[in-house]
């Protein structure tokens, strides 16, 4: 059962192109997201439930706002429920916008998937060569990892790896990748940001402050709500009126804008890793479904 994977920045209209493609093909649709999986958190994850309709889907609200989900997990999750689609005689449809939960799926998981920290190597490029093989010989290695220390970006490098691995559990060697035919889109720039500002917008008139104040009451702290992504970060700030309204809004909608560039950049590194997207053309959900239907081969 070849599996489908649509993917794209936030905003990008994923998840209406995926039930379009489920009517189309019996589908059932799996979600990509990494905070997607937390119940109690749909306007700041961007759930939007209401969409999927008859839609079977997995992997949302699978586990309480609070607990900690990796990609091992979300490897084991995966498998489990494409039992179940197979059983419903279903097609699988992998959408989202986690490019690390993609990738350890179509291509198994490899220590060149561990993403960049960038405040990390700020840290680490301040120390002396030495300093940095005497940091690495005191991290644990994980299986199978030898690091290459030739340089010193190298050595930064794993470094990087290796801690990354101490809080990140590794998914099992014997899940192998899946086939897959990955689908990307990519709206214009400039509709995209116009997306992400009215949708932005259109969450706040729904409540999203409320859904982290109930949050906050029902005991999860402040910095695990930060952990789990822009809006509850900066909802946080300023409930504890860190911000002003006019400056909660602007910094995030900045941010969200940004953090689009971010997924775009991953989806190219997906690329040079040597996973095909075809990039689907512009244009209706309609008219991006049907090319689907013609490239799905």
């Amino acid at each position: 059962m070849k599996l489908v994977v649509i993917l794209g920045p936030t905003a990008s209209g994923k998840t209406q192109l995926a039930v379009a493609l489920a009517k189309r093909i019996n589908g059932a649709i799996i979600s990509a997201d990494s905070r997607q999986v937390y119940r109690d958190m749909n306007l700041g994850t961007g759930k939007d439930l209401e969409a999927y309709g008859d839609i079977p889907y997995h992997l949302i609200d699978v586990v309480d706002a609070g607990e900690t989900y990796h990609v091992t997990r979300y490897r084991e999750d995966v498998y489990h429920a494409l039992d179940t689609i197979k059983e419903a005689g279903k097609q699988p449809i992998l959408c989202g916008g986690t490019g690390l939960y993609i990738q350890s799926i179509v291509q198994g998981f490899t220590y060149d998937v561990v993403p960049v920290n960038a405040t990390r190597r700020t840290v680490l490029e301040s120390s002396t060569i030495e300093l940095l093989r005497e940091r690495l010989q005191q991290l644990p290695m994980p299986p199978d990892f030898v690091p290459d220390t030739s340089t010193r970006k190298r050595l930064i490098r794993a470094i990087e790896i290796a801690e990354w691995c101490q809080h990140h559990p590794l998914p099992l060697a014997s899940r192998p990748a899946l086939e897959a035919t990955i689908f990307g889109i990519n709206p214009p720039v400039a509709i995209r940001r116009q997306r992400i500002t009215a949708r932005l917008q259109q969450r706040l008139d729904m409540g999203l402050l409320d859904e982290v104040k109930a949050l906050l009451h029902n005991g999860v702290s402040p910095d695990r709500l930060v952990y789990y992504g822009l809006e509850y970060k900066y909802a946080v700030q300023y409930l504890l009126g860190e911000l002003d309204e006019e400056t909660f809004f602007a910094r995030l909608n900045t941010e969200i804008h940004r953090f689009a560039k971010r997924q775009m950049t991953y989806f190219r590194k997906m690329e040079k890793d040597g996973l095909h997207i075809h990039w689907l053309a512009h244009g209706t959900i309609d008219e991006m479904a049907s090319e689907i239907l013609k490239n799905d081969n």
